[in-house]
């Protein structure tokens, strides 16, 4: 029996591991106003190396919880990002593998396996009519041909992290997504058509995938670019996917997922709109925002919890040009809007989470905060115990915290329950 991905599913990551109880209450939550959400929870490589934790951690802190809860759903532990330089320590304890193959894109394949490709898509050439999409795509030979030179390696590489994996879970024991997001340029209709047309050459039953939209989808804060041109992207690889299972015989549960990056409060009544329009499913991941609810939690208990998340900002503050550089890509911080930490440390308990929580209506709210703070849980692992032993005193506070903004802020505006 194959495993197989839910309708809808949600990445839940949790740097820490102490809020699975909060989150999968989230997710019952939606299920009792008639949404089912199966829970995925997630960590990558770099996350784990920075917090000093090992993956097997992920699946204890998920069965923890299912069991506390009582859930009787389906649930997932990710291991996100890997390549082959790192799958083996996710391998025993992760049945969702999130093949990340951003970092070959460009690279040149085989020129007879370029080729190859080309002959086998070269009934596409011409006029490709996807249904739904109203305007027919004009495809010459030399696009076909730009676009394996583009992408043809990197589906090759995820097709033999792919069968690595195999030979340890063997098949349909496991999800696989591919993941292109984490790059510059966003893939067009017709790229993904090619891509998903490699993938299924190539064997690899990918049930999500995850592409790169236009615009910036930064760490914690909201969506920033066109609304239009990213519902119009969103829209045509709805379709795009729905026709490419059809035509190459890919699962039929294949899915977009969304690396959200947390907080893409702009653009979730749009996915919302658009895959109740198509009866389609998704998957988000949102796991960022946990360990920011976390501090918030802090701040707002007061006392030594107020001085962990103020420590947490001073220690960012003065290491803040390091602690940007893995994230380049997925921050835009005006370093003039970051208060000094010495104004910070006169702050209340009420400005700090103010400031921090993401109510952009709020006065106090700073974006440029919040992506601060958002990369630094690093700071917090190192602060060996007086982080996690200051969430254990403030469980219910912070826990409560990390529940409603799942619940309040994500799946209510993205499912409009």
């Amino acid at each position: 029996m194959v495993m197989e991905l839910a309708k809808y599913s949600w990445g839940v990551g949790d740097r820490f591991g102490h809020q699975a109880e909060a989150q999968l209450q989230a997710i019952i939550m939606a299920g009792k106003r008639g949404v089912d959400i199966v829970p995925v929870w997630n960590k990558s490589n770099r996350e784990h190396t920075f917090i000093h934790s090992e993956p097997v951690s992920v699946r204890e802190s998920a069965d923890k919880a299912v069991k506390a809860l009582n859930w009787q759903g389906g649930y997932f532990c990710d291991a996100d990002h890997i390549n082959l330089t790192n799958v083996d320590r996710f391998i025993k304890p992760s049945d969702f593998f999130t093949i990340d193959v951003a970092d070959y894109i460009g690279k040149q394949a085989n020129a007879k396996d370029i080729d190859n490709f080309i002959d086998a898509n070269k009934k596409y050439i011409g006029q490709l009519i996807i249904p739904g999409i109203s305007e027919p795509f004009t495809i010459e030979e030399a696009d076909v041909r730009e676009i394996a030179n583009k992408f043809l390696f990197a589906i090759q590489e995820a097709s033999r992290i792919y069968q690595y994996i195999v030979k340890f879970k063997g098949e349909g024991n496991f999800v696989s997504e591919v993941s292109m997001d984490e790059v510059n340029d966003a893939q067009s209709p017709v790229e993904m058509f090619f891509i998903l047309s490699a993938i299924a050459q190539y064997e690899i039953p990918v049930q999500t995938i995850a592409p790169k939209f236009t615009g910036r989808f930064n760490k914690g804060v909201d969506y920033a670019g066109d609304i239009k041109q990213f519902e119009r992207e969103f829209e045509e690889d709805l379709l795009v996917i729905d026709y490419a299972v059809k035509e190459f015989g890919l699962p039929s549960n294949l899915k977009l997922s969304i690396h959200s990056g947390s907080d893409k409060f702009s653009i979730y009544p749009i996915m919302g709109r658009l895959i109740k329009k198509y009866d389609k499913g998704i998957h988000v991941k949102t796991a960022g925002t946990t360990w920011l609810e976390e501090v918030i939690g802090l701040a707002e208990a007061g006392g030594d919890g107020l001085d962990v998340a103020k420590r947490i900002y001073a220690e960012a503050y003065a290491h803040k040009s390091e602690m940007t550089v893995p994230y380049a890509t997925v921050i835009d911080i005006d370093e003039a809007n970051l208060p000094l930490p010495e104004e910070v440390n006169g702050w209340s308990s009420r400005k700090f989470a103010d400031t921090l929580r993401h109510i952009q209506s709020h006065p106090d709210y700073n974006p440029d905060f919040r992506q601060l703070i958002h990369i630094a849980f690093k700071v917090a692992a190192d602060m060996d115990d007086t982080y996690t032993g200051a969430l254990e005193r403030y469980a219910d506070i912070v826990g409560q915290q990390v529940t409603e903004n799942l619940y309040d802020r994500h799946i209510k505006l993205l499912f409009g329950i």
